[in-house]
């Protein structure tokens, strides 16, 4: 364990301790799920095609410990609020935090895998709201500690497909598989081919000697991002429906290609086209980054990063100027290699992959851009890529 994360769970286990007493300590466990970075592949998941995420060196972290009756007792330690309820009673709370633990034991319920009850105190340094999937991370942490507590025998599979679930069923967002995928399968210094049709995946080098990732974070959320997710998807789908006249093997934009989209261009009507091709691109862009990451070409990957931005801003339209605004500033910047938005618009995080030696240099002189421009301070996050969800012995 690194220095940071060696803090962040002493600091959580003083707080269980003085939540439920230092003796209890003696029967807890302590669990560990990473947030998420994607580094190409953005909206192609609802698309079945390609996605390249990977877990990172910020996690959640849950000391658990069973109980003798059927209360189970949650505490937060980063807000300091607790909520308990009994296993014969899972209706929502109005705490919303709550809704993710709840929704795991949902899951479980409607599985048929007996628990019984159990104390927690959760915490840790996934920033909320930057994109970096805290709730998968919360999702994994808590269904992989009671696999192990109660000895229910899911494998790492069922445990993302339940906590996708759990998000997309009790939280009520109805979110893809990718973030509890890649907080669940996540290896060091490496990144994930995901399959979103057939769920097979795949490896690929990502050696962090000379780099690191680096996320800035907009600190803005722009009302537009919701209803725009869902006028995305539709007009992917009006897409699919007019292309899959000339090919009946198309079931979605994975089936098509960027030459097709091209040759059926006036019918499909220019908004539905840029979509079509961006979305056909990037589902091939995915395929060649992989490869220049086994020929270990990071400079070229970059420029695929670069890529996957233009598309995202100028023919799928869900960046914002403040995105766009991070992403020119690196431009031309001989110790940067990539840079992209992240994640689906409207603000949160640009991920940029940057020479060790000048990251300091590069964090300074975007936080003062960025205030000079909009008067907002620029958190930046550095990244590395780390395994899966675990337990720390």
């Amino acid at each position: 364990m690194l220095t940071t994360e060696i803090n962040i769970v002493e600091g959580i286990k003083d707080k269980y301790a003085a939540k439920f007493g230092p003796e209890t300590l003696d029967t807890a466990r302590i669990f560990r799920s990473p947030g998420r970075i994607n580094l190409i592949g953005e909206h192609t998941d609802y698309n079945n095609g390609f996605v390249l995420p990977a877990s990172v060196d910020k996690a959640v972290y849950f000391i658990v410990s069973p109980r003798e009756d059927n209360q189970v007792i949650l505490y937060a330690a980063d807000l300091d609020e607790t909520y308990s309820f009994t296993l014969d009673d899972l209706s929502k709370p109005a705490q919303s935090w709550a809704h993710y633990q709840i929704g795991i034991v949902d899951q479980l319920h409607k599985n048929g895998y007996k628990i019984g009850g159990f104390q927690t105190t959760f915490g840790g340094n996934v920033p909320v709201g930057a994109g970096l999937s805290s709730s998968a991370a919360l999702e994994c942490c808590l269904l992989f500690a009671l696999n192990e507590i109660f000895e229910l025998g899911l494998d790492r599979f069922s445990i993302v497909k339940m906590s996708q679930k759990a998000e997309n069923e009790y939280v009520g967002v109805q979110c893809g598989i990718m973030d509890q995928f890649a907080s669940a399968f996540g290896k060091e210094e490496s990144v994930i081919r995901l399959d979103c049709r057939s769920l097979e995946y795949q490896y690929f080098p990502f050696p962090m000697q000379d780099y690191l990732l680096v996320l800035c974070d907009t600190s803005v959320k722009h009302s537009l991002a919701s209803s725009e997710y869902n006028t995305r998807r539709l007009e992917c789908e009006k897409g699919t429906a007019i292309l899959k006249k000339y090919n009946p093997a198309i079931e979605s934009l994975r089936d098509a290609s960027p030459e097709l989209v091209e040759a059926h261009k006036d019918e499909l009507g220019e908004v539905v086209y840029r979509r079509c091709k961006f979305m056909t691109e990037e589902i091939e862009r995915v395929q060649v980054a992989c490869d220049l990451l086994v020929d270990g070409n990071l400079a070229d990957f970059g420029k695929k990063m670069y890529e996957t931005h233009d598309g995202l801003q100028h023919e799928y339209e869900v960046s914002c100027p403040e995105l766009d605004f991070l992403v020119d500033q690196t431009r031309g910047n001989g110790s940067v290699l990539g840079a992209r938005m992240m994640g689906g618009g409207f603000g949160g995080c640009t991920i940029n992959l940057v020479e060790n030696s000048a990251v300091d240099d590069f964090e300074e002189s975007m936080k003062k851009a960025y205030l000079d421009q909009y008067h907002i301070d620029l958190p930046c996050y550095r990244v590395k890529i780390t395994d899966g969800t675990g337990e720390i012995k």
